[in-house]
């Protein structure tokens, strides 16, 4: 097997399509986003990667049946005369080291560069170590141009976050992008990092569907949030409820403020 294996389930010609990615991360706020935004948009699969830098490791149905981990890229066209598409690549994970996750978001973008694409919106968790009521939706972009008009869109460019920079996929599609002409912006939600946030996905999801003119309805992501909002609530009450043995030493900032 090659380091990286693309299964092509579908050739189609597109419309200048713009890429989004959202891989599992931190509070898995993209892989929510991309994937409920997949579902929501009725996204056909396109293509599947397979790659050595993903665990060996296969998953299984309920029924019983296995399928090796993989990421998996979906297309939805443009309803609008002129319109442009839209690819979605979500997946079960990132590369598992450096020289993977390299060697997997070049063959990832080559792919979709051969079919068009120039333009890429990463999605991502941006971990703050506390409980976030109402995330904020961060961004780093390639250009100025793309700054000032995300802005207008309420994303939020912060000179200190996030500090040391975009670790993972979500930072390699804008970076390695650059060398295939690509521009992109990161969008990232504000996340405890403690549960997977819907509340942070729907936030970068609202943001996202505005600047594509996209209609969504986030009725069962905020069902999701609710569940988890009573699952913290439960781990909340049972903390308190045990005797004290003085604080828990504080994480060090930088392990907070990954990004994926």
């Amino acid at each position: 097997m090659e380091e990286v294996y693309i299964q092509v389930v579908d050739k189609v010609p597109l419309r200048d399509p713009i890429l989004v990615e959202g891989l599992p991360g931190v509070g898995n706020v993209g892989k929510l986003a991309a994937d409920y935004l997949k579902e929501k948009i009725g996204a056909k699969p396109l293509a599947t990667f397979y790659a050595k830098c993903f665990p060996p490791q296969v998953y299984v149905s309920e029924e019983g049946l296995i399928r090796l981990v993989s990421n998996d890229l979906s297309y939805v066209r443009s309803p609008a005369s002129g319109g442009r598409d839209l690819l979605i690549l979500g997946g079960d994970y990132q590369g598992m080291s450096p020289e993977g996750q390299y060697e997997l978001t070049e063959r990832e973008l080559d792919f979709c560069h051969k079919l068009g694409t120039r333009e890429v919106y990463t999605l991502a968790g941006f971990a703050q170590g506390h409980v976030v009521e109402k995330p904020r939706v961060l961004g780093a972009a390639t250009s100025m141009k793309l700054v000032e008009a995300m802005k207008r869109y309420g994303v939020v460019f912060s000179r200190n976050d996030p500090g040391g920079g975009l670790i993972g996929a979500s930072g390699l599609f804008l970076g390695l992008g650059r060398l295939f002409g690509m521009e992109g912006v990161c969008l990232m939600g504000e996340t405890s990092g403690y549960f997977v946030d819907p509340r942070s996905a729907e936030a970068i999801l609202k943001v996202l569907t505005q600047v594509l003119g996209l209609s969504v309805d986030f009725a069962d992501l905020e069902a999701k949030a609710k569940e988890i909002d009573r699952i913290a609530q439960r781990v909340h009450d049972a903390v308190e409820s045990k005797p004290s043995e003085g604080p828990a030493p504080a994480a060090p900032r930088e392990d907070l403020g990954y990004i994926g």
